[in-house]
């Protein structure tokens, strides 16, 4: 696991890489799982989202993002930022492909 930007956030950065690393083990196989049900993969998700918010969503939500902002742009990275959200605004995703020609 990399370091932070801002070397006094490191060890809560890696506390969190390896809450969500863990976390996301137990997420993706059953997530896309071809075999599951719209509204199986649908409370599967929310079951995941509830689980993700007890474990690792107060470590996320105590990481210090003003000591990361400063050195984003200590780093002249803020610039680079906006371009790349101008250039590419983020949206939302798709719905999920059929598979097997059954839709989900």
């Amino acid at each position: 696991m990399a370091h932070s930007l801002a070397e006094e956030c490191t060890p809560l950065k890696r506390e969190y890489d390896a809450c969500f690393n863990a976390w996301f083990e137990g997420y993706l196989e059953p997530a896309v799982s071809a075999a599951a049900k719209q509204e199986e993969r649908s409370k599967f998700s929310q079951e995941k989202a509830a689980e993700y918010e007890r474990s690792c969503g107060k470590i996320w939500t105590s990481y210090p993002h003003a000591g990361i902002k400063k050195a984003v742009k200590d780093r002249g990275l803020d610039s680079l930022l906006e371009q790349a959200r101008e250039e590419n605004p983020l949206k939302d995703p798709p719905p999920p492909p059929a598979v097997d020609g059954l839709s989900s």
